[in-house]
């Protein structure tokens, strides 16, 4: 973070999740006074507790869902990450209304909140799956940005700067399929692949965190941000693990399950059509037109949409060996290696 946090307190909602451990630790090595973790698992803070072994982190038990408990954590606070979501796509197929309680509702919460209490800045975790979204999952993200856009949008003078993150898939993160794969290969199993051909965006822990970061420094209400992240088939990445572990790359293909998009989209054409480019990171700014409706019917949005969308399919595609490069980067990886210089992330 920037020296602003130096001193701060700082809020993470899904505090015990694999992005809020790994920003808890970032955190309180840039010399933060506090950092609050919210969550409803006390077995995952009591794990946590004894893991990190801080004092400056201070864990709330509560749901984003109760607005009373989001307002009462975030009372004297500077900055939050909400990252608190419902994000495994199957389960949210077969209960569509509790990803709107979690990831629309319980976002919500925490911008009011953070706009009660007079914090002066909030990011807001969304994912590839909001663009053009086909689950239900990927639908209650999309509302939960809009949910940030219009706060932005109703409240221009609010002392609050709401943002969102929007980036793919978080390599060994919880409920990644790098760790399955693992655990099948080291069982003795072929990995389940859906699809050898569906491609994925594949972006580190530690890219999550920067992009959050950028966000952190550069936003203005409204905006969402957009890491240019590298893709590959979900058939080469079995087969970069298969690699690492000296085994056959022997798949068991099992299919497409519930609401599963073949290619996973970070930017519409829409997106890019008003996108800014930093170079490793796109921002869209807000659209803030009011609801002046006749002003579009004589003027309108001139600006025209971009030739195509930034997806998995059009990203740079890593090879075989390139992934597996980049599986020896994470130290999860490492330590199933048994290699000496790994350290386990928490």
């Amino acid at each position: 973070m920037t020296s602003t946090t130096t001193g701060s307190c700082v809020l993470i909602t899904g505090g015990t999740g694999s992005f809020g451990q790994t920003m808890v630790r970032h955190l309180l090595a840039r010399g933060v006074d506090e950092v609050r973790v919210l969550s409803r698992d006390e077995a995952k803070q009591d794990a946590m507790r004894r893991l990190i072994g801080d004092r400056r982190v201070r864990y709330y038990m509560g749901d984003v869902r109760d607005h009373e408990s989001v307002l009462h954590a975030s009372r004297g606070v500077h900055h939050i990450f909400h990252a608190a979501a419902l994000k495994q796509v199957p389960s949210c197929e077969f209960f569509p209304l509790e990803a709107v309680r979690t990831n629309v509702h319980g976002t919500a919460n925490v911008v009011d909140a953070a706009h009660r209490n007079g914090v002066e800045s909030v990011v807001v975790l969304s994912t590839d799956k909001a663009v053009r979204p086909v689950n239900a999952m990927g639908m209650s993200k999309a509302l939960m940005e809009k949910v940030v856009q219009a706060h932005a949008r109703n409240n221009p003078d609010s002392a609050t700067v709401v943002s969102c993150v929007r980036y793919g898939n978080v390599m060994y993160s919880r409920g990644s399929v790098i760790p399955m794969f693992i655990e099948q290969i080291k069982a003795g199993r072929p990995p389940t692949v859906t699809d050898p051909t569906m491609t994925r965006f594949l972006m580190s822990l530690t890219d999550s965190v920067a992009l959050v970061e950028h966000a952190f420094q550069h936003a203005r209400p409204g905006d969402v941000f957009i890491r240019k992240a590298v893709a590959c088939t979900i058939g080469d990445l079995a087969e970069a693990v298969c690699q690492l572990f000296d085994v056959p790359a022997k798949l068991d293909v099992i299919g497409i399950r519930h609401g599963e998009k073949r290619h996973e989209t970070l930017a519409s054409r829409e997106d890019l059509a008003r996108a800014e480019d930093f170079g490793e990171f796109f921002r869209v700014p807000l659209d803030a037109r009011d609801l002046n409706y006749a002003l579009y019917i004589s003027e309108g949005d001139l600006g025209g949409a971009s030739a195509a969308d930034f997806d998995s399919a059009n990203a740079l595609r890593l090879s075989v060996s390139e992934i597996v490069e980049l599986l020896l980067t994470l130290p999860e990886v490492r330590v199933e290696l048994d290699l000496s210089d790994a350290v386990p992330a928490c």
